[in-house]
């Protein structure tokens, strides 16, 4: 997918995002998109009926009479997205028979912009950290159309500087960045070591979604075809050929086995997640998440 296809794609986001946006209200996230604290808003006097415990002592001891505390429901909260910029995000893309190719980033940047802006339409305040070896960019949580999109543009421009995927140490760089409970969306294909325990710590503070980029060559390979295959990390090149069932089935095998493992770090953190193919609609299938949390 090319810059003008993608860009095209993502200039119809706005029209969907507040379909997204009611669907991420009425869900299980409700208390992040609309607010889940109490703050103080003004005293008043006192009046019969009113819950002891609200009295303000020192506003009632300074006027003689007594006074009780006002609150208000705390309706702006952060939308913080943890974006993988790494190399294997970068690997080719998986052409499909209507002949369009998306690797895994371009997938993972319509991802940021329907949540972005969907973010805007709920009125949240919007940050990402995107991390390739190390973190390489911490944007702070701000809310407008012209932040918006500065996000959107960070994370379309971003390219991996170093080799290696830093999981674990953006999960807590976001953790530092903020202060108060957030809904996070960790954005990645998850190919990296020595998360799970930043996962587990940040979902005891946060509500965490877990959002995997993966390709159809993940699960399946061609029949018959000979393969040169490239680690983006190490630049290691194998060639195999996928006539053999031994490495078909090795290969199915592992890809199973790791798609096991991260839902199961998901589960006992107490993140939600969601696998989100190349081949996905990233708008259709985001709904679908959604709405299967409410």
């Amino acid at each position: 997918m090319d810059y003008h296809e993608l860009m095209t794609r993502i200039a119809t986001f706005p029209l969907v995002a507040r379909g997204l946006a009611e669907e991420l209200v009425s869900g299980n996230y409700r208390a992040v998109f609309r607010g889940q604290g109490i703050e103080f808003d003004e005293v008043r006097h006192y009046e019969p009926g009113d819950d002891i415990r609200s009295i303000d002592w020192n506003v009632s001891a300074r006027f003689g009479t007594p006074y009780v505390k006002m609150y208000r429901e705390e309706r702006e909260m952060n939308v913080c997205m943890i974006l993988d910029t790494s190399a294997s995000m970068h690997s080719p893309g998986d052409k499909f028979s209507e002949g369009r190719i998306v690797n895994r980033y371009e997938q993972a940047v319509l991802a940021v912009a329907l949540i972005a802006f969907s973010a805007e339409v709920a009125g949240q305040r919007l940050s990402m950290v995107l991390f390739d070896k190390e973190i390489s960019k911490i944007i702070p949580p701000r809310k407008g159309p012209s932040h918006t999109m500065a996000v959107i543009s960070q994370a379309f421009e971003a390219r991996p500087a170093e080799r290696g995927s830093g999981l674990g140490k953006a999960i807590i760089g976001a953790s530092r960045l903020l202060k108060r409970r957030s809904l996070i969306i960790i954005i990645s294909d998850f190919l990296c070591i020595n998360w799970e325990q930043e996962m587990l710590e940040l979902s005891r503070k946060h509500d965490v979604i877990a959002l995997r980029i993966s390709g159809p060559l993940d699960s399946e390979i061609p029949d018959g075809a000979l393969l040169i295959l490239e680690d983006p990390e190490t630049a290691v090149r194998y060639t195999v050929s996928s006539a053999f069932p031994s490495f078909k089935n090795s290969w199915a095998s592992w890809h199973g086995e790791r798609t096991k493992l991260w839902e199961a770090i998901c589960r006992r953190s107490g993140a939600a997640f969601l696998d989100l193919s190349t081949k996905d609609d990233a708008i259709n299938s985001l709904m679908q998440f959604f709405k299967g949390h409410q």
